[in-house]
């Protein structure tokens, strides 16, 4: 992708190309004819358009094109269609995070300040873009002085996008109760993971809302997987894409439901970025590959896992009454550490919203 798309036009014979740093190419006539910007072909509220592009001969020519300022060009097509098109409108299409900041790798030296809000002080409408522009930067963001009332992190959650119901409901609540249906709610500690890997889709951003910790441990911890898979790669660069590329059988029984899903356990998007991990060392089951990949993989989850529970990428702290903390449940990893029920109550809320949530409301604002 581009960092700062330029254009320019020539009219014999015509064309419009794109330069960056020196490269200059040649936008072919479908993609332009595609993103016609007249009032006959896209729709001013919905910017959806009103035409069908793939209906489109995949011969068409671009016959004239005639600059008109600085950044607009008239275009003509073998097809007979003319527009104006205004150029800026074009650099979108090259920004390769889509209008979003540019995520910020930490480790445990991060600045907790960059990343804690008033959540009393939200309803202003800058102060809220601080907070999806802080999220969107490193992962996670903590809210104080969230109401400790039954369910308030859900009013949190629909802020920042939909709340997701899931098999545990709408919500969830986390406490110690023996016999239950996942270690989270026994006192025990719990190593780094992501939630829910056997779902499909996972569970984009997780939100964690402490109504009482009267504890002194439990302490809450949090790893960013950019910083880690990024020195796991450096360290082994086979390990890494076998990590990233064979699929990982992760699977989860309760009394009525039986969840699996097959996944790589280091998440890369479309383009081939790194965007996170799956990673839960409980639920997953190493794949059946020959000797020498099995030992290779194994060589590399044993060590993305110590990475991960090193404490110069850990940050950890008590998450205290009237604290929510809300993560990217691909990039940031979550634990615990042990903590003993005895000494008093720790109860904590959870639930889930997708990902695209804090991403189109921060879009949304900045247009």
């Amino acid at each position: 992708m581009m960092s700062n798309p330029q254009f320019q036009v020539q009219a014999h014979p015509p064309g419009v190309f794109v330069v960056d740093g020196g490269q200059r190419t040649e936008l072919p006539a479908l993609w332009l004819r595609e993103r016609s910007q007249e009032a006959d072909s896209l729709d001013a509220v919905t910017q959806q358009r009103l035409f069908n592009p793939h209906h489109l001969e995949e011969n068409l020519r671009l016959l004239a094109a005639e600059l008109l300022g600085e950044q607009r060009a008239r275009l003509s097509f073998s097809d007979g269609h003319a527009g104006v098109y205004d150029l800026t409108r074009l650099a979108a299409e090259f920004d390769a995070d889509d209008g979003l900041p540019e995520p910020r790798p930490w480790d445990a030296r991060i600045d907790r300040g960059a990343i804690t809000f008033d959540w009393q002080q939200l309803a202003d409408r800058s102060a809220f873009r601080d907070s999806l522009e802080a999220f969107l930067r490193y992962g996670v963001i903590i809210l104080e002085q969230v109401p400790t009332d039954h369910g308030a992190l859900v009013e949190v959650g629909e802020q920042y996008g939909h709340v997701r119901s899931t098999n545990f409901g709408q919500h969830f609540e986390v406490f110690s109760r023996p016999a239950s249906n996942d270690l989270a709610y026994r006192p025990v500690p719990l190593d780094p993971h992501t939630d829910n890997p056997y779902r499909n889709p996972v569970p984009g951003i997780q939100l964690l809302h402490c109504l009482v910790n009267e504890t002194s441990g439990g302490l809450s911890t949090l790893v960013d997987s950019l910083t880690v898979a990024e020195q796991l790669r450096a360290e082994d660069p086979e390990g890494y894409r076998l990590l990233a590329s064979v699929p990982v059988r992760f699977r989860f029984i309760d009394d009525d439901v039986e969840l699996i899903e097959r996944r790589p356990m280091i998440h890369l998007d479309a383009a081939g970025r790194l965007t996170g991990v799956h990673y839960s060392p409980r639920l997953d089951g190493l794949p059946l590959m020959d000797t020498a990949a099995t030992r290779t993989f194994q060589r590399a989850r044993r060590r993305l896992g110590e990475l991960l529970a090193h404490p110069g990428h850990r940050l950890a702290f008590p998450l205290r009454a009237g604290e929510l903390m809300m993560f990217d449940n691909n990039r940031v990893l979550h634990g615990r550490t042990a903590y003993d029920p005895n000494e008093g109550r720790r109860h904590l809320q959870g639930c889930y919203i997708d990902r695209d949530g804090p991403a189109g409301r921060y879009r949304a604002l900045c247009r």
